[in-house]
């Protein structure tokens, strides 16, 4: 059985991810204990509400640390929604102390320019060519709740990155080697989300 840690540091109300990855067969251990963290076959780092506000939670359990060590070691790192967002190099978000992300990737993430802010609902997804995570999802609908979002790809020419549209395009989902990540909640997206969560897990 594929062992899955969601990361703890405090972002909200996961219990609709463990939920959801239990669901689809992962045996799934909520925790930012190092040891678990490391030797999972898969990490979940999920995040919700203010980018710098997760950015502390992070920094308070050495988040940053542990998912470096993870990609060191070539151990797959799922991020999402707002844990997708912190893998770059950081945020436009308003709050009272700035952060940095993690910097994992090139770009900072903007406001959304829509006549609708935030972007709440579903949305189609557009799959890059040789998606893994969407492989068989190509145009379904995902759940969005987001008002920032990376609005363009900077890093490496061999990442997967796909795509939706919300006012203008932004980017919905990256996969750079064993990091990957989804602007969007697969644990909120019906069998869609489940799909994808089977992909990535087969893909441990």
């Amino acid at each position: 059985m594929t062992k899955v840690v969601v990361l703890d540091y405090g972002s909200g109300n996961v219990r609709s991810v463990v939920r959801m990855l239990e669901r689809i067969g992962a045996d799934v251990d909520l925790s930012a204990d190092p040891d678990a963290v490391r030797n999972a076959d898969g990490l979940y780092v999920p995040g919700v509400g203010n980018f710098h506000a997760c950015m502390a939670g992070l920094n308070a359990v050495d988040g940053g640390a542990l998912i470096g060590a993870r990609l060191a070691a070539g151990r797959p790192v799922l991020g999402v929604c707002v844990g997708y967002q912190v893998l770059f190099d950081g945020s436009v978000e308003p709050a009272r102390a700035q952060l940095p992300g993690l910097g994992l990737w090139p770009g900072t993430v903007a406001r959304l320019t829509a006549d609708v802010v935030p972007h709440m609902g579903w949305s189609e997804v557009t799959a890059a060519a040789g998606s893994r995570l969407l492989d068989g999802l190509d145009g379904e609908r995902f759940y969005f709740v987001h008002s920032y979002a990376p609005p363009r790809w900077r890093g490496a020419s061999d990442a997967v990155v796909s795509t939706a549209t919300h006012g203008d395009p932004f980017v919905a989902a990256v996969e750079a080697g064993v990091l990957a990540g989804t602007q969007f909640h697969p644990e909120k997206s019906g069998d869609a989300g489940a799909q994808l969560l089977r992909n990535w897990c087969d893909s441990l």
